[in-house]
């Protein structure tokens, strides 16, 4: 579990609140220990994971209604978006099952890692608090947080670029990362993206998905096609 530590930079004080997290309720069955199983603290993850996603989303968009938050908190905390999560920091790998379960590919159900994903919040909330698990749950989810703020009605600024572009032209618009930065837990990548050879814009992002969609989402702002 040192692994897992490492992978999410937070070092428990007690080591069997993430045992217990990880534990997957067909072991605890297998093992006649139903009482040290992560269906408990997967209930108290979620609650943790609602109340500081909400309290993000409502400091982000102060003039944003209740159903609009509303669909924003669920792109980050549906069960396929932890899923998602989860294997970024391939929970998957530390996750504790029964033969049964094991033998038939629950290690990478979306199911099995979303409650894993949510035990693992509530490990960390009983081993130190709300402050420090929210520190973990905004880092984990920067990426996306920061997509909301470019996207925050879900649109999707590459798709919305090129089919800008092709209604001038049938040529599809180009990115390629320029510069990579930061240690390998937090890399920084800076892509650009062009169009008829023509540079139309520059993004940063924590991911090399993250910086085109920045780069995309400059592009339709600047609009610096309709400038030559």
């Amino acid at each position: 579990m040192q692994t897992l530590e490492s992978r999410i930079h937070y070092k428990f004080r007690n080591s069997l609140l993430l045992a217990e997290a990880m534990t997957h309720p067909s072991l605890a069955y297998e093992s006649q220990k139903q009482n040290f199983d992560n269906q408990r603290m997967e209930f108290l993850g979620d609650a943790v994971l609602q109340l500081v996603v909400t309290e993000e989303l409502y400091k982000m968009f102060p003039d944003f209604p209740e159903g609009q938050l509303t669909k924003l908190r669920s792109r980050v905390v549906s069960r396929r978006a932890l899923a998602h999560f989860a294997m970024a920091i391939q929970l998957g790998d530390y996750v504790l099952l029964g033969k049964g379960e094991e033998a038939t590919g629950g290690r990478r159900r979306a199911s099995t890692l979303a409650d894993a994903f949510e035990s693992l919040i509530g490990a960390v909330y009983l081993d130190s608090g709300l402050a420090p698990a929210r520190e973990l749950i905004l880092r984990l989810f920067e990426s996306e947080i920061s997509q909301m703020a470019i996207s925050p009605d879900e649109r999707n600024p590459k798709g919305e670029l090129q089919e800008v572009l092709q209604a001038i032209h049938s040529e599809a618009p180009a990115y390629r990362v320029i510069s990579e930065s930061g240690p390998d837990h937090r890399r920084v990548f800076q892509s650009e993206v062009s169009w008829r050879g023509k540079v139309l814009a520059a993004g940063k992002g924590k991911s090399k998905k993250d910086a085109e969609a920045r780069a995309a989402a400059e592009a339709l702002r600047a609009r610096v096609w309709e400038k030559v």
